[in-house]
């Protein structure tokens, strides 16, 4: 049985014991460390970067290579500071103060190592970095409470979350309270108005009316509704049947745009069709992306085994799970707003409460912690932005770059004492990074703490399928 000591008491062991019992030589970890990071970096922002440029569609420029180039050299330039500062601090700080204590075990190396590396990003990513590990070390720092018995699991505490923040980001959308200094948009709003639509801006309703009345008028006129083009003699062939169908499908559609809208209601045409428009439509987007991502992560089984392949793109229920959120998110936040404006008579941008509180329960068929807690930064991120715009907050300086380094400094330290407690994912991109070195630093020691921490890293390891053995590059590091 371990004897368990308390946190505050140190652990005296040298670095090769502890840090990298690989090699004896501190200069020679920090440098494989070091090296296998920036190879490890480049690849996978070379990978970032080019997919990046490839979205954009257009043949790049040179002006966009320089900047891509640029942008790859030094993105890895930051992430490989961050691991040769770790191991760098980790020797160093043992090596001032004789032993390793709870902080300088893991969490305040990385801390100290993402400083310094955090200066070398591009200023306009560095939030971006931050939303992300803040992301991952909150839900690390709630798995560390509950394995803790220090809270208790919240049955669909995801879907809460994300319905509240989400009802507070659409009533800024609303409120018109979505646009920068600059004048351009945040990129969460963007993607708000991709899926609820544009008609729920503020001040919507002058660009939406003439359409409408032109619609309405060009299709009650008989002169004007296309009908004679479908006419044909044709006999009675397929192609008859399926111009028959499309043109009964048309005919459909303008009845259900020329439904009972409310004055009050900002989007052309009938409500009935704004709302099953939009579900429609974001189901549609959905289910695309679903079969797009399951046709990526199967397609070496597309060639090896092709009907299981197939059949795990196609026929999957999880295949609607995105679709069913995403359509029914939009559809019952239009179809709730589109009620409170029948019910008031005026259209409020404190709607969006009440609709996107019920539009939320459909993140249920997707409910994914990454999400959510994405978008609680994101509403933090901007509500604390709104709070300075005006005067009501003060400004720090530098808490962008504060809580990156206090939460890159969480997730090491998780990583190092409680693996088990760490998304797996960050994990696996640990394990890539450090070329394996995270999975062979020897936490015999640390169990002393009482935290079980060779155990957990036992279940990792076999639940990420993450091997402990050391990669090296140039000669640093052993095979």
């Amino acid at each position: 049985m371990v004897q368990v000591q308390s946190k505050l008491i140190p652990i005296v062991v040298t670095c090769s014991e502890f840090a990298h019992p690989w090699t004896s030589s501190c200069l020679e970890a920090i440098a494989g460390c070091y090296l296998c990071a920036l190879v490890e970096s480049f690849r996978l922002y070379t990978t970032v970067y080019l997919l990046a440029l490839l979205m954009k569609r257009k043949i790049p420029t040179k002006q966009d290579l320089k900047r891509t180039i640029g942008g790859i050299l030094q993105s890895t330039a930051f992430l490989s500071g961050t691991g040769f500062g770790y191991s760098f601090f980790l020797c160093t700080l043992r090596r001032l103060l004789g032993n390793y204590n709870i902080l300088t075990i893991s969490a305040m190396p990385a801390f100290l190592a993402s400083v310094f590396a955090i200066l070398i990003e591009r200023p306009s990513r560095r939030l971006l970095l931050c939303l992300y590990v803040s992301n991952v070390a909150t839900e690390t720092v709630w798995n560390m409470a509950v394995s803790r018995k220090m809270v208790h699991p919240v049955k669909h505490g995801s879907v809460t979350i994300f319905s509240i923040c989400m009802a507070i980001l659409l009533m800024y959308y609303k409120k018109g309270l979505h646009k920068n200094k600059d004048g351009t948009d945040d990129s969460m709003f963007s993607v708000l108005r991709f899926v609820v639509g544009p008609y729920e801006e503020k001040n919507y309703v002058a660009r939406s009316t003439c359409s409408d009345t032109f619609y309405r008028e060009h299709t009650n006129d008989p002169d004007s509704s296309g009908g004679g083009s479908w006419r044909t003699t044709t006999p009675n062939t397929t192609y008859h049947i399926v111009t028959r169908a499309l043109r009964l499908y048309r005919k459909l559609i303008q009845k259900i745009k020329c439904l009972d809208r409310h004055i009050a209601c900002p989007h052309p045409f009938s409500c009935i069709y704004y709302i099953t428009q939009g579900a429609g439509t974001m189901f549609g987007v959905g289910l695309s992306i679903q079969l797009i991502l399951n046709t990526v992560l199967n397609f070496k089984r597309l060639f090896t085994s092709p009907k299981a392949a197939v059949n795990t793109i196609l026929f999957r229920k999880k295949n609607l799970s995105l679709a069913l959120f995403l359509g029914g998110f939009s559809g019952i936040f239009r179809g709730i707003c589109c009620l409170l404006r029948r019910s008031t008579g005026t259209d409020s941008p404190y709607h969006a409460i009440p609709a996107a509180l019920l539009a939320g329960i459909s993140f249920k068929k997707y409910p994914d912690t990454t999400v959510a807690l994405y978008v609680m930064w994101k509403m933090a991120q901007i509500t604390y932005n709104l709070g300075i715009d005006r005067g009501v907050l003060p400004q720090v300086p530098g808490f962008t770059m504060f809580l990156y380094c206090l939460s890159t400094a969480i997730l090491f330290h998780a990583a190092l004492l409680e693996p088990a407690n760490l998304r797996l994912s960050y994990w696996k991109f640990l394990h890539t990074i450090s070329a394996g070195r995270i999975t062979c630093m020897n936490r015999v020691p640390l169990d002393k703490w009482g935290l079980e921490t060779t155990k957990q890293l036992r279940a990792v390891l076999k639940g990420t399928n993450t091997d402990p053995i050391v990669k090296y590059y140039g000669g640093f590091g052993c095979s």
